[in-house]
């Protein structure tokens, strides 16, 4: 069925279950309400592909002025994690300068910290007024370098997870919990499990 409804998860019952989620990202954009209160603007820079929904709906509950940036970079294959994960690459940059602006990092997820580490160094060798990062989910367990995290939606064990905008292959990231897929499972053994046509 093209255009059904979203399959539950493609492999095991919700890590994070989208009641969990959203009263975490009402938290957190009162954290950051609080911590920004009177900046004329914050600029909030998502980080493509997964970060999007989280973004959009962390953004709707921020009620400090703010805009919207994106920036892309690659440290996975398209199927399986990269073997050189310090190996991180611009693959599109925001739009508008920060220099003097406040910036929020919008991050869906950290785990060996290169990634999020790279972003630091590039936004803050920008000259931001301020620079802070907000992931919606981290790995403590794979951690390689330090990446400090000033707002975070949950700590999950070193698991391949999927939905609310985090992916596997491209696939699943609309899924409305955040579930745990086999790795060692094809694309079409999961489509088949979770009835996508």
């Amino acid at each position: 069925m093209v255009g059904g409804m979203a399959p539950t998860s493609p492999a095991t019952e919700p890590l994070i279950t989208a009641t969990q989620i959203a009263a975490r990202v009402d938290e957190l954009a009162s954290e950051i309400n609080q911590e920004y209160e009177g900046v004329d603007e914050l600029v909030l820079i998502g980080v493509l592909k997964g970060s999007f929904i989280f973004l959009a709906d962390l953004a709707r509950r921020i009620t400090v002025p703010h805009r919207i940036e994106f920036i892309a970079v690659s440290s996975y294959g398209a199927t399986e994690r990269t073997d050189h994960p310090g190996d991180v690459r611009l693959i599109m940059d925001i739009r508008h300068p920060v220099n003097g602006a406040h910036v929020l990092l919008v991050e869906d997820i950290v785990d060996t910290g290169y990634t999020i580490a790279y972003l630091q160094r590039l936004i803050s060798a920008r000259g931001p007024a301020s620079l802070r990062t907000c992931a919606l989910v981290r790995k403590l367990e794979r951690a390689e370098i330090e990446a400090p995290v000033d707002y975070l939606g949950f700590d999950i064990p070193d698991v391949w997870v999927v939905g609310y905008g985090l992916d596997w292959a491209e696939r699943f990231r609309t899924l409305p919990d955040i579930c745990v897929v086999d790795p060692n499972k094809s694309a079409t053994e999961s489509d088949d499990e979770v009835g996508i046509s």
